[in-house]
């Protein structure tokens, strides 16, 4: 995924940069990095943090970064903020974001008259370069990002730091989110509204789908009016998004009591002597179902924090399986002779979760049963990076569907499956239920999960879970 942040102010904005960047590092995975504006023009700074946070990364760089305006993100993937000299002038510019049509933008920029990328490891070009690429063929900035929103296929914010001030521009369809915050003399930009708070800014505004401002330390102008239709992805209260952050009102940790609440509705019949989360985000699922349902809450396994980051991080899946394996401590009392009810908030390949699973069992539960805080992932995202899925067989659901179907599976089909009231909804589930080795399995309801979210469900992206974006 990635989070970016910026800030507009009368004074240094290097510190508030700083932090509110740090505070998107649960969104991170690869490298950070921090542009900024001042007496002296662009100043930049990007590191690896792979190994180490981002705070001790850049410690080092706040004396060279001065400047009272300025902009910062935690990226998936890509080395930025890039410095851009064209045509429109000099500028910063950072995404979050996924192009997936970016072959064919390469070439139309090729056939146009642009000259060459810079090629990364791999052999791909960098993503916010290639936004920059569809911008700086337009005769305004302005003209430029709605012109990128328009050609890009998949997912695009972006913040662009000129002299004067920062564009934001959320993607068009407004699958993820842009704040707005306010304090004396000065205005930030954050994907997570909770990041700002520390700072002492207060909420301002929260741009709707394809919005453009332009922020200054003095105002908010806005210089394209959001659109009437939007599809913020669910996933991000589901799993994605800090406890904190709310996104169009709706708060993470609400909304995920909301969610446990609704799948311990539905859970007619099971017996357990506890209710425990998956951490960190399967925790306040369980909450909410721990206090529908009754059974008490208990933490049977703790995850060492100190160091270990979150298990999505690591480019390779069996790095990402050994920090999930290594990060979680058993309680032995809370464990032993014990029927646990575990909620995660989703199973995606069935690895890590079949591995705690197993790591339970081995330490002494006699039952396991299994309840994600959201459907069946049956459709690998199209429009951000939430999982490293390469193809939708990456997916437990898409390789039992497999095993049942062969290779050549309709649409049709395919949303039958999706069906929690379908037959083969129900011998799916009792499959991967039994490859996985839970007690019971029972996946909430997608009726159920935006009922949790609690906004118009037009406005919902559903794609992973039933194919309709």
């Amino acid at each position: 995924m990635g989070g970016i942040f910026g800030v507009a102010s009368k004074t240094n904005c290097t510190l508030d940069l700083f932090f509110g960047i740090d505070y998107h590092s649960h969104l991170g995975t690869k490298r950070g990095g921090m542009a900024v504006y001042g007496k002296d023009g662009f100043h930049r700074a990007i590191h690896n943090i792979e190994n180490s946070p981002f705070r001790t990364k850049f410690e080092n760089d706040l004396d060279e970064l001065d400047g009272h305006l300025g902009i910062g993100c935690i990226s998936d993937s890509d080395p930025q903020p890039l410095l851009i000299h064209s045509h429109l002038g000099s500028y910063a510019i950072t995404t979050v974001g996924r192009i997936n049509n970016a072959k064919e933008l390469i070439d139309e920029a090729f056939h146009s008259g642009h000259i060459h990328f810079m090629e990364m490891s791999g052999g791909r070009i960098n993503s916010t370069e290639l936004v920059a690429a569809l911008i700086n063929q337009k005769s305004t900035l302005k003209d430029g990002l709605l012109y990128a929103q328009e050609k890009i296929h998949g997912s695009m914010s972006i913040l662009l730091l000129t002299p004067d001030g920062i564009y934001a521009s959320r993607d068009r369809m407004g699958r993820t989110p842009i704040t707005i915050g306010q304090k004396e003399d000065a205005f930030c930009v954050s994907f997570e509204n909770f990041a700002y708070l520390n700072l002492g800014f207060t909420h301002y505004s929260e741009l709707g789908p394809g919005e453009i401002d332009f922020v200054t330390p003095e105002s908010v102008e806005v210089v394209s009016a959001p659109r009437k239709e939007m599809k913020i992805c669910s996933f991000l209260w589901t799993y994605y998004g800090y406890p904190t952050s709310s996104y169009e009102g709706v708060n993470v940790e609400q909304m995920r009591y909301n969610c446990g609440r609704l799948l311990a509705k539905r859970d007619d019949g099971v017996t357990a002597d506890s209710v425990a989360g998956v951490p960190d985000s399967g925790t306040a699922h369980a909450v909410g179902y721990a206090n529908e349902s009754g059974i008490p809450f208990s933490r049977p396994f703790i995850k060492y924090t100190p160091t270990w980051p979150r298990s999505f991080m690591p480019q390779h899946q069996d790095q990402r399986n050994r920090i999930a394996k290594m990060k979680l401590i058993p309680v032995d009392s809370l464990i032993r002779d014990k029927r646990l009810l575990l909620i995660d908030d989703s199973i995606v390949r069935g690895t890590q979760l079949g591995e705690t699973t197993d790591f339970l069992y081995r330490s002494g539960a006699k039952e396991v049963h299994v309840r994600p805080a959201c459907p069946p992932i049956t459709f690998a995202c199209p429009y951000l990076n939430f999982s490293r899925s390469t193809s939708d067989l990456d997916l437990i659901t898409r390789r039992v569907i497999r095993e049942r179907e062969g290779d050549n599976v309709s649409d049709e089909v395919l949303a039958d499956y999706a069906n929690p009231d379908s037959q083969n909804y129900k011998e799916m589930v009792e499959e991967i239920r039994r490859k996985m080795g839970f007690t019971t399995l029972r996946f909430h309801r997608l009726d159920d999960l935006m009922e949790s979210i609690g906004i118009e469900p037009c406005k919902l992206c559903t794609y992973c879970w039933n194919g309709k974006g």
